[in-house]
């Protein structure tokens, strides 16, 4: 079950070998035995590859089911032979990491679990494949935008985060309480790269205005962004509780509703998993800590 999981996941034998460090050819052989157990195919040739028949999606549905419940099997006899509670595989995008992570990491501590963070900046559509090597991934989109779905994924809205408009201070409308959006033709933008929640807020920005803008540079680093702006080399769109630079004047949009998503996407049943769980309550505390304050 866990092999024919790992190949819904990474979609190739070669993939799911490289995982699980195992040959192709021990990979294919368990797969024939899963077949010949279940009683159907599972699996049909497409091309060079592999492709799951009906019944085969429908048991890597139970499979998820199944192997979250050996997960917190496993995590229950830890907990009672008072061992650490197990160790959880957590994906971010940086400034989301940022500004929720140290509070995140702070709470695991106090509570013995082990905490094992990467950065993946990637857009929230690519989300879900995160899920072969993370427990939980912590992703964003724009509010417009439709929420991540699947039979295979549990998603949770955490938090909702404006996107302001970002001038240098001498900038000719940075004495306002808010920008028009038809006050900014002509201005010259840094952005960032398509698929992302702060380029789908300008995409929306242009179809206000119907004039496309001119993106002089696309970078995701904020800080970097930040930095372009203050030198006046450009105008930005940055989420609101990101920007860190003094010399920075950030004002709302007037007539645009602009923000992006915090989601928490799991397995489903992955919170019933005492160490997952407990986790996904710090990711909420800490998000409820930022927005009242």
């Amino acid at each position: 079950m866990r092999i024919l999981r790992e190949l819904a996941d990474r979609e190739t034998v070669a993939a799911t070998a490289a995982a699980l460090s195992m040959t192709p050819s021990a990979v294919s052989q368990q797969l024939k035995v899963l077949g010949r157990e279940a009683g159907v195919p599972l699996l049909e040739p497409d091309g060079r590859r592999l492709r799951f028949t009906d019944a085969g999606r429908a048991l890597v549905v139970r499979a998820d089911e199944v192997l979250d419940a050996l997960d917190r099997a496993t995590d229950e006899m830890a907990a009672y032979a008072r061992s650490p509670r197990g160790r959880v595989r957590v994906a971010s995008f940086p400034s989301g990491a940022a500004l929720l992570l140290p509070a995140v990491l702070e709470a695991a501590e106090a509570i013995g679990v082990e905490l094992d963070v990467s950065d993946e900046d990637v857009p929230a559509s690519a989300a879900p494949a995160l899920l072969a090597d993370y427990d939980v991934v912590l992703t964003h989109r724009d509010e417009r935008s439709a929420p991540l779905s699947g039979p295979r994924l549990h998603v949770e809205t955490l938090m909702r985060e404006p996107i302001d408009l970002v001038l240098p201070s001498g900038h000719r409308l940075a004495s306002q309480e808010r920008v028009r959006v038809d006050e900014l033709a002509g201005e010259s933008w840094i952005s960032v790269r398509g698929g992302f929640p702060v380029d789908d807020v300008l995409l929306s920005v242009a179809a206000v205005t119907e004039i496309r803008p001119r993106v002089a540079h696309r970078i995701n680093d904020f800080r970097v962004i930040e930095e372009l702006v203050a030198a006046s080399r450009g105008v930005a769109l940055l989420p609101r509780y990101s920007v860190l630079h003094p010399a920075l004047v950030r004002l709302p949009l007037a007539g645009v509703r602009a923000a992006r998503i915090y989601e928490l996407v799991t397995r489903p049943g992955a919170a019933r998993r005492p160490a997952v769980g407990a986790v996904l309550d710090s990711f909420r505390a800490a998000a409820a800590r930022k927005l009242s304050t």
